[in-house]
């Protein structure tokens, strides 16, 4: 971690490498290197206000890790709560840093057995999206670990607050995978006005320093991110994955349940649409790989291949300053 033209560079490991410009204003030196200090970074204890966003079967333990060693709070995916998937992954999280990590999971799938599961490896936080986390906050809060709940829109922010939330992720329709409606930029100020003084975190769109930048112009205390981590060597994606969303753009990006209905994934209806990047040849960006040119490392059951990835609007940004995919 250090400091070069004003701009953090988060490294750890062989691909995990960022370069972050971040304004002057509010920074000071913190254990030998600039950090942006926050409620989010002080009630996390990590030197940076970037999280990594708990994708599902992408954010393994390697990963987290990798980010929780830059200085950032990794989460491992755990999604839909696959009790040997997770031992696996955590356990390599745990092996792989001495720093703050977190795990989340799907609301609407996860049982409470799960984050029990996961409590034992003893997490920095847990986070909870889509569906009811009031059915599975109970042993978090129990446990005293800090609550991380993802919103996509009002009536989901005071609900997350109702149950005592200890960061709120306020994610806008620019995200990868399922997310609300609302726009990133006008919607993390209503929830970080509603939501205060808990920590708000901005998920949707953002890929590098100009993006946290904007988050904490609104109010945010850092950020979430997902599709830039996902293009990297620690990310459990095919090679062809990572080389499509780094060249790829933001206009290969679109809404559609293609994903859900290939993996076989019982979202509850009513849940928004998914956001993922598509083959194209207009753009001369490579296609996705085909389900027999995927190479998927400790991936959780159920994952499959159609041509398209989860991605978010923001996906030509991981073409700069990306490591080298596997």
């Amino acid at each position: 971690m250090g400091l070069i033209d004003d701009r953090v560079v988060l490294t750890s490991g062989s691909g995990v490498r960022d370069w972050l410009p971040v304004p002057k204003i509010g920074m000071r030196w913190h254990y030998g290197s600039m950090a942006l200090l926050t409620t989010f970074t002080e009630l996390l204890a990590v030197a940076h206000p970037i999280a990594l966003a708990p994708m599902g079967g992408s954010a393994g333990g390697a990963l987290a890790a990798a980010v929780s060693n830059g200085g950032g709070l990794g989460l491992v995916g755990g999604g839909r709560g696959d009790p040997e998937w997770l031992e696996r992954e955590l356990a390599i999280v745990v092996e792989g840093t001495h720093k703050p990590w977190g795990v989340g999971f799907l609301s609407w799938s996860a049982t409470v057995e799960v984050i029990e599961q996961a409590l034992e490896y003893r997490p920095d936080a847990v986070m909870l999206s889509f569906g009811d986390p009031a059915l599975l906050a109970g042993p978090v809060l129990d446990a005293d670990v800090p609550l991380i709940v993802q919103v996509t829109d009002l009536r989901e922010t005071e609900a997350a607050m109702e149950i005592g939330a200890d960061v709120i992720v306020a994610q806008g329709a620019e995200a990868g995978g399922h997310g609300g409606t609302r726009a990133t930029l006008p919607f993390v100020p209503v929830v970080v006005d509603l939501a205060a003084p808990t920590p708000v975190l901005a998920a949707g769109g953002i890929a590098d320093g100009r993006g946290i930048a904007a988050a904490l112009a609104l109010g945010a205390a850092g950020a979430l991110i997902g599709t830039r981590f996902q293009a990297t060597g620690e990310a459990l994606v095919a090679p062809e994955v990572a080389k499509a969303i780094i060249e790829a753009g933001g206009e290969d990006t679109e809404r559609n349940r293609t994903l859900d209905i290939a993996r076989g994934a019982p979202w509850p209806a009513g849940t928004p649409l998914g956001r993922c990047g598509t083959p194209s040849s207009s753009t001369g960006a490579v296609g996705m790989p085909s389900s027999r040119q995927m190479r998927e490392p400790r991936l959780p059951s159920g994952r499959g291949s159609t041509g398209e990835t989860w991605a978010s609007s923001r996906y030509g940004r991981a073409r700069r300053s990306i490591s080298s995919p596997r």
